[in-house]
């Protein structure tokens, strides 16, 4: 038998509930509650609604790993997204190929990999490698030198142009990011713990890397 219950909020209607309506003449009796009272009466973000979504139709599983993955990857997502329109914008690049120009940075002088190294640090292919090494070479970006140690092998190197153009990424990052709005809601101590959750589970996924 289908249990009868109320309907669960859907995402079309948070998007239709957070239309605005047509202003009206303030008055005493409907001016804007205290900001406490705002705070309570919010409606759900995005997350939050898949979250009570997913919590009423399988209630009965342990969702805590499966909603922490959605967390992670829609942080991702976003973080990444706004990013990359950042680096199009600025640098006629993706935000793919500044990472890899970021691990070059983080390496140290001479800011040199093998693109072994570097698809192993980012997460993709040696053929996705190749692509954006490419991009970045017509950039003027990085630059290939032969691997003494492997023949007919090749090193990815960081040009001049290309670090002054991680310098001011990495200034962005730290100064305008789209996370500091949500940061800036938290505590120095939540963010201090943030930052380690995030990272003692990032280390503890990596560990299990083959």
């Amino acid at each position: 038998m289908v249990k009868s219950e109320a309907r669960m909020p859907s995402v079309e209607d948070h998007t239709e509930n957070n239309q605005p309506s047509p202003r009206r003449p303030a008055s005493r009796a409907n001016q804007a509650p205290p900001r406490a009272d705002r705070a309570q009466r919010r409606s759900p973000s995005l997350s939050e609604l898949i979250t009570l979504q997913w919590q009423h139709e399988r209630g009965e599983v342990d969702l805590e790993n499966f909603l922490l993955a959605i967390y992670f990857m829609r942080l991702g997502t976003l973080v990444d997204r706004a990013y990359d329109r950042h680096c199009q914008a600025k640098f006629g690049i993706n935000g793919g190929d500044m990472r890899l120009m970021l691990a070059l940075r983080r390496s140290g002088p001479p800011y040199v990999k093998r693109p072994t190294d570097l698809f192993r640090t980012l997460l993709v292919t040696s053929g996705a490698i190749t692509k954006k090494v490419d991009r970045l070479v017509e950039m003027a970006y990085v630059e290939r030198l032969p691997d003494p140690s492997h023949s007919g092998g090749f090193l990815v190197h960081l040009t001049k142009k290309g670090l002054q153009v991680v310098e001011h990424a990495i200034e962005h990052l730290a100064n305008h990011s789209v996370l500091a709005p949500a940061m800036a809601q938290l505590s120095p101590e939540e963010r201090k713990q943030g930052s380690a959750f995030v990272l003692r589970v990032l280390s503890a996924l990596e560990s299990t890397e083959t």
